[in-house]
């Protein structure tokens, strides 16, 4: 049981395969990543991406169709790029933030005297409005770490989450 998965390249980007590396390029970036994995062939044709394998292992085959979706998403993000909304939530203390470069600072969050701080991945751009954060980039994976890292700022420990359901959270992905 061979696992084959083709992915087309869509119009106004480039793929080059580059030992084991995909760099992909559009009108809004280059990214590159490693697609090597034991028993898996990465080919070039034409206007496709193919990843195949002769093996049966699940994990394998698994891997196969990690590769064609990450490559998808790479075509998407240099192409159209990507956009997370996430939601300021509060009921008695407003939150502030306020970006200082790489970082979000994050105050008065459950009445606290302390900032809390969240890191901005290099390669993900962040907006304020009000009690909305706009993340937007070309990767994927960063933009997710990205509002990983607000959202764990914000993780409320020591009381009940039932009640106390402050917060910033995902709320779009687009």
């Amino acid at each position: 049981m061979a696992a084959i998965r083709k992915v087309t390249i869509p119009d106004g980007v480039s793929i080059d395969l580059e030992g084991t590396v995909l760099k992909v390029r559009g009108p809004k970036g280059q990214l590159e990543r490693s697609v090597r994995f034991p028993q898996i062939t990465t080919v070039l044709e034409d206007n496709d991406v193919i990843f195949s394998t002769e093996s049966d292992r699940k994990s394998v085959i698994a891997m196969v169709g990690t590769f064609a979706a990450h490559t998808k998403n790479m075509c998407r993000g240099v192409s159209q790029g990507f956009e997370y909304r996430m939601k300021v939530v509060y009921s008695h203390f407003p939150i502030q933030l306020k970006l200082q470069g790489n970082r979000l600072e994050i105050n008065n969050f459950l009445g606290e005297k302390k900032a809390r701080h969240a890191t901005i991945v290099h390669g993900v751009t962040a907006k304020i409005g009000n009690d909305e954060i706009v993340l937007s980039g070309i990767d994927k994976e960063l933009l997710g770490t990205t509002s990983a890292n607000i959202e764990h700022a914000t993780k409320i420990r020591d009381r009940d989450p039932r009640i106390f359901q402050d917060g910033i959270y995902i709320v779009e992905r687009a």
